[in-house]
């Protein structure tokens, strides 16, 4: 689990095929304290294995499964990364639950300007569009941002100098691919409502009793 709080960049210094996946060497700006063997680490999002780790390199495989839901594959050596250790239980929820599994692949639309921020929009697939809401969260490239606004197949967002400065949002230019993860919660709500209408006739019967009872109250 992480919260989309990029605690540093990686760089690419090895990419190659095994096993109809990949391995990837990666090297973090920062100090990886008290690496874990086998500890999950989101690489643009993606929740990836580190193994061999030796100071600040460490290695990853990358499924055929990641390769193809991902941008991972479009990596080149040498090529900057968002980098976030998975979450401890005592660790600041400063962005939201991310899980590291990403759910599409998208498109920047547009960048612009207004004043000290910059505006993005993002394509997305229609079929993600319901886990999407105005002033909700949803994650790109690992980096867990508010939705400003959202349509049919695209949302945007605002994204702060801190945030462009010290991740790889700020080199994203129009055209540029990115991972999508929506907020989790949406798709826990959705898949209960599902199964009560169907076991139960609960639909449209949403109240503060059924809301308790599985967890939300």
């Amino acid at each position: 689990m992480f919260t989309g709080i990029i605690q540093g960049l990686g760089t690419l210094f090895e990419k190659r095929p095994a096993g109809g996946g990949m391995i990837f060497g990666l090297e973090a700006d920062f100090a990886l304290t008290d690496p874990e063997e086998g500890e999950s680490i989101a690489v643009n999002g993606a929740c990836l294995t580190a193994r061999h780790i030796k100071g600040s390199r460490f290695y990853v495989d990358v499924s055929p499964e990641s390769l193809t839901r991902t941008i991972l594959g479009r990596l080149q050596t040498g090529q900057r990364v968002n980098l976030e250790r998975a979450l401890r239980l005592s660790d600041r929820l400063g962005g939201h639950l991310v899980s590291g599994h990403v759910d599409t692949q998208g498109l920047v639309e547009q960048r612009r300007n207004a004043g000290d921020f910059t505006l993005f929009t993002f394509s997305l697939d229609p079929g993600l569009t319901k886990y999407v809401i105005e002033k909700g969260s949803i994650t790109i490239n690992g980096v867990s941002l508010t939705v400003n606004s959202c349509e049919r197949d695209r949302f945007f967002v605002s994204i702060i100098p801190h945030t462009l400065a010290s991740t790889t949002l700020g080199a994203l230019r129009e055209g540029d691919p990115v991972n999508i993860e929506v907020d989790m919660i949406g798709k826990y709500v959705e898949k209960l409502l599902t199964e009560k209408s169907a076991g139960g006739g609960m639909q449209g019967r949403i109240n503060p009793a059924f809301l308790a009872e599985h967890g939300f109250l």
